[in-house]
């Protein structure tokens, strides 16, 4: 039963990925107006379905810090954590923002500020409002939609020693029927949805290392050029693949945090350090103070377009990325707490994306405020493959920095591609810890296949699209799916106490 499952969800996976490439290449005016009118409609009548659930993870996940639940250990009593806690975090942290925490950095706070949420755009109020959305879109939302599925993997995996597949976590609702029709379906909708949040990762990579082979090399930076990229990306990261999760995937996450540290140091001395202090502190509380406001925001009453690109967007791609992070996620958190692990998942990266953020969006704030005016700003906005590279280009040592960037981004651009590569092929081959390589080079060409063609269908603006249609399915399964942890931690919490009865 196993390998027709294993082999069904493959076939069928690999058959309906492989459709849509043909659908972009032969037909890309009609894959761009299809997925416009299912987006429009998505956003129009079910985009709150987004901003609910996605603030119920982030609850959700605070609930079970504080309940009985947290001392519960992921794995036997006496399983010891594979990974030393800093290469955990490495690693956690590469696999669930990746590409987007540096092409975002800079382009979105900019944005913001030319093109407020609400108010004007251009002052002083806009920056403050343009930081605060950026931490609220980067911080404990999308860490909350992680924690929560690699949360209830690593547990169905390790705890009830059940098949690493998505479908594993329905056990306690669906029991046996998880290796039926229904299973098949939901590990079938994980990987289509994997496949393309990923492809929208390596879609605006190639955007942002094509960028920054422009800003040291003054290469055109065009289209064809972003394609080469993908190409040479996709051979190297399948030699990466092939070295598998302890040596490839860990090397790559070390030294892209070794890489970051190095560049945060660098902004802070380079740039205006104690405007990054206050910026900081300032949206930390503008942040907090208002988070259930920004949570539960919609415009009943106006177009609501704001919130559609920018939040609803964040909310869907961070979902459609759900399956692949939490199942990496579950592959190296054995042997850690409940508690623990929220700490590491949630917490933490809330912290540290929300630091990086201040010191590259306060850094460009302070620069087109106070030097490069309007036009810089709004060249910035216009450009936001470029926006890191322009900041560099304005303090000192911009070489030194434009080189680090761009290695930066690089590396990124090959973890997420070959940690999600890795995934991919335990999804497809019935929840495997170990799938072959054979596979994982197959999803590996797939994904760099599908950012292609969303590319030559129309850029960021498809990327977009496509990533919110794909991952609303998966929204409504990850409801579910809280339900199902919670009844699996309440009988895990009967067998404790009928084990402290026998001893």
């Amino acid at each position: 039963m196993d390998d027709l499952k294993k082999n069904s969800i493959f076939l069928i996976s690999f058959s309906l990925t492989i459709l849509f490439i043909l659908w972009g290449v032969f037909f890309t005016n009609h894959l761009k107006s299809v997925t416009n009118i299912v987006y429009n409609g998505s956003i129009k009548y079910l985009g709150w379905v987004y901003v609910v659930t996605t603030f119920l993870f982030v609850v959700f996940s605070i609930y079970l810090f504080f309940s009985k639940f947290g001392q519960i250990r992921l794995g036997q009593s006496t399983d010891k954590p594979d990974f030393s806690t800093p290469s955990w975090l490495a690693m956690l942290f590469s696999a669930g923002m990746g590409i987007g925490i540096v092409y975002w950095a800079v382009a979105e706070p900019i944005t913001h500020y030319t093109n407020p949420p609400y108010g004007t755009g251009y002052t002083d109020e806009a920056a403050n409002t343009a930081m605060q959305y950026t931490f609220f879109h980067w911080g404990l939302h999308p860490w909350g939609i992680y924690t929560v599925i690699g949360l209830a993997l690593t547990f169905f995996q390790y705890n009830r020693k059940m098949p690493a597949s998505i479908s594993s976590v329905f056990y306690p609702i669906l029991k046996d029927r998880i290796y039926g029709p229904i299973g098949k379906a939901i590990d079938i909708l994980s990987v289509f949805a994997t496949v393309f949040g990923i492809a929208t990762s390596l879609g605006l990579g190639a955007l942002q290392v094509t960028a920054g082979i422009h800003s040291i090399f003054n290469t055109p930076n065009t289209l064809f050029i972003q394609l080469i990229v993908i190409a040479v990306a996709t051979v190297v990261f399948i030699i990466s693949i092939n070295t598998g999760l302890e040596k490839g995937v860990k090397v790559l996450s070390n030294s892209a945090m070794y890489i970051s540290v190095l560049i945060i140091i660098l902004l802070l001395i380079l740039g205006p350090t104690v405007t990054i202090i206050k910026v900081f502190l300032n949206t930390i509380g503008l942040y907090i103070n208002d988070f259930v406001h920004m949570s539960l925001r919609l415009t009943p009453f106006g177009e609501g377009e704001w919130i559609a690109n920018w939040t609803m967007f964040y909310w869907a791609w961070w979902i459609s990325w759900a399956p692949f992070v939490g199942m990496f996620i579950a592959r190296i958190s054995r042997g850690r707490t409940i508690k623990e692990f929220i700490i590491g998942v949630l917490i933490f990266p809330t912290f540290g994306t929300c630091l990086w953020m201040s010191i590259f969006g306060g850094s460009a704030l302070d620069l087109v405020m106070n030097s490069g005016g309007d036009q810089l700003a709004k060249f910035i906005a216009e450009n936001a493959s470029l926006a890191i590279f322009i900041l560099f280009e304005h303090l000192p040592y911009s070489a030194v920095l434009n080189i680090i960037g761009f290695a930066l981004v690089a590396i990124y651009y090959v973890t997420v591609a070959d940690s999600s590569s890795f995934v991919l092929g335990m999804l497809s081959e019935g929840g495997t810890l170990n799938p072959s390589n054979k596979i994982k080079t197959i999803w590996g060409i797939i994904q760099s296949a599908v950012a292609a063609v969303l590319l030559l269908a129309g850029g960021l603006s498809v990327l977009q699209t496509v990533a919110i249609v794909v991952a609303f399915p998966f929204a409504i399964i990850m409801i579910i799916m809280c339900y199902s942890l919670i009844k699996g931690l309440q009988k895990e919490i009967e067998l404790q106490r009928k084990r402290r009865k026998v001893q």
